[in-house]
């Protein structure tokens, strides 16, 4: 296993997005959905990021990546169609020991960002490491046929009674306090 699967919190902490294209799009939705706050350093932006910066949702910094913008942040990600700065901000952001992923370099990168499905609070990765990224949405493509989105629901709804059940079995009752017993049979479908 070359990548140890994690979620990480990212709500309210400071992101580096480095590109301004399609790609950095689709990161930033993924960033701004963690509810991280979110700045995006590209001499312009696509359209739609730069809806996202006018609407407030993201600062963009206009102008070119450089190593100073790493300071204070939690996380960075490279996607730039400049393999050049991308390791630049790989190797600064490892300097740093802040976490950075390389877009479609796997091997620069120091987490990669998987194919999820989003039932929140119910999620689902799928990662290849890097490899094959298409064979991972593709499983999770087949995967979200079967995951409705009412699961979102219905863990919402079982994690309201967490701490009151673990209050009342002891810790010697596994499958009391794991739900076992009670989510076997049919589950909804929507």
């Amino acid at each position: 296993m070359e990548f140890f699967p994690i979620f990480l919190k990212l709500r309210h902490q400071r992101c580096l997005l480095v590109g301004g294209g399609e790609v950095a799009l689709r990161k930033a939705r993924l960033l701004l959905a963690a509810g991280a706050s979110l700045q995006v350093v590209a001499p312009e932006l696509a359209p739609e990021l730069a809806d996202l910066a006018e609407r407030g949702e993201l600062e963009h910094l206009p102008g070119r990546y450089a190593p100073a913008l790493l300071d204070g942040m939690r996380l960075a990600v490279a996607a730039t169609d400049d393999a050049e700065v991308n390791r630049a901000v790989a190797a600064d952001a490892e300097a740093r020991g802040i976490l950075v992923n390389v877009v479609d370099d796997a091997e620069a990168s120091r987490y990669i960002s998987p194919a999820i499905i989003d039932r929140s609070p119910l999620m689902v990765a799928v990662a290849s490491g890097g490899s094959v990224p298409v064979l991972a949405r593709s499983i999770r493509a087949r995967l979200e046929s079967l995951i409705p989105a009412g699961y979102g629901r219905l863990a919402r709804f079982g994690s309201s009674f967490r701490d009151a059940v673990k209050a009342r079995f002891p810790m010697s009752m596994p499958a009391a306090v794991s739900g076992k017993p009670c989510w076997k049979g049919r589950w909804p479908t929507r």
